[in-house]
């Protein structure tokens, strides 16, 4: 990296170039910030839509019972109602998935000037094997977060939504706890998607090798097993599986990538 005058570019020369990159940042968040907010309807139909019994997860799962010949109408057969406790929750919850929406959406972009602002200091190799990890630890959050909204999410919220310890107790969902565990959630999601990205980064170091992942494989099972149910505290075997089987097919290629 050189500056303008030709010469090695001093501490405060990063500095400077480090505000220009961070004001630019701000400046897009901001502006994403500001073209979210303006959209509320869009953005509580989706995010909102994993509470409807017309959800395409729900639909989904009903006509694959139908056709396999058992009733799976009472899984879209449920109603939650939700509301909101204090007079300032829905404009403070829209200014809060107003912003997580929008830095979802321009992550690339900030991911872009970070590294492009990191990667003249990198040799060839380590600059391609940085790009590569990049691009994959965003792609594999994406897809960790994707699978929750439509599965994993659906699955908890329509199971702690409608459950009961008696009849004479209805419940009443606020929105905040809603958009709350929709978040926590995601973020759990795309971080337990990282498992490939994180196993080629210790098998690059050394720490782990195929052999000792096959070794562990049993007890890798147990551990994601358990993180499935902690994450979805539901009481179905059914559930359960369907958290479990990502995580574990994300496991096996692992030991691939690590190979």
């Amino acid at each position: 990296m050189a500056a303008p005058e030709d010469r090695p570019m001093t501490f405060w020369d990063h500095l400077e170039s480090l505000r220009g990159v961070l004001l630019r940042i701000l400046a897009v968040a901001m502006a994403g910030f500001i073209a979210v907010f303006c959209f509320k309807e869009p953005l509580f139909k989706v995010i909102l839509a994993p509470s409807t019994p017309d959800f395409i997860f729900y639909r989904a799962i009903a006509a694959l019972g139908n056709r396999l010949g058992f009733d799976a109408t009472a899984l879209t057969d449920f109603s939650v109602d939700m509301f909101s406790a204090t007079m300032t929750a829905q404009f403070m919850i829209h200014m809060k998935m107003a912003f997580y929406a929008s830095l979802i959406a321009i992550l690339p972009y900030i991911l872009y000037l970070l590294f492009g602002f990191i990667s003249p200091a990198l040799h060839d190799d380590e600059r391609r094997h940085s790009t590569a990890v990049v691009v994959w630890s965003y792609i594999l959050f994406m897809l960790g977060t994707l699978v929750n909204y439509f599965i994993i999410f659906p699955l908890a919220f329509r199971f702690l939504g409608t459950y009961q310890v008696s009849e004479s107790i209805p419940n009443m969902i606020t929105l905040e706890s809603y958009t709350n565990m929709l978040v926590t959630l995601t973020l759990m999601m795309g971080i337990l998607f990282e498992l490939p990205v994180l196993a080629w980064f210790l098998g690059r170091i050394g720490l782990i090798t195929p052999e000792f992942m096959k070794k562990y494989r049993r007890h890798a099972v147990v551990v994601i097993l358990a993180i499935a149910a902690i994450i979805t505290p539901t009481t179905d075997v059914v559930t359960l599986m369907v958290v479990s089987i990502p995580i574990y097919l994300l496991y096996e290629i692992s030991i691939r990538i690590v190979k």
